[in-house]
């Protein structure tokens, strides 16, 4: 993550089932839901003027770290997560079981 991201806080916004990052007062968003005992995320979204700059790694960075924190499991459903996850195996071990096999091979 870029240090320019690393102070910002990521909010829970529980009511809307969402994680944010506002940069720059722009925000951007991973909808999020409970499923099988674990947190899965559905859609990760960087408004336009945020685009290209990093963002979009950070919240995924910040959204694992919480849900390491939770100790808590995810279930990868959004695209740019599972991208993610692919270039950055360290964080796989995050990734409920019957999921792990996405990464394998």
């Amino acid at each position: 993550m870029k240090p320019e991201f690393q102070a910002l806080p990521l909010v829970d916004n529980s009511g809307s089932h969402r994680f944010e990052l506002t940069v720059n007062h722009a925000t951007a968003f991973m909808e999020y839901g409970d499923r099988d005992g674990a947190l899965a995320l559905f859609h990760t979204e960087v408004p336009a003027q945020l685009e290209g700059q990093g963002v979009g790694t950070a919240i995924v960075e910040k959204v694992l770290a919480e849900v390491e924190r939770r100790q808590r499991l995810l279930i990868p459903l959004c695209p740019f997560v599972t991208s993610y996850l692919k270039r950055n195996p360290e964080w796989q071990r995050l990734v409920a079981p019957a999921y792990q096999r996405w990464f394998q091979g």
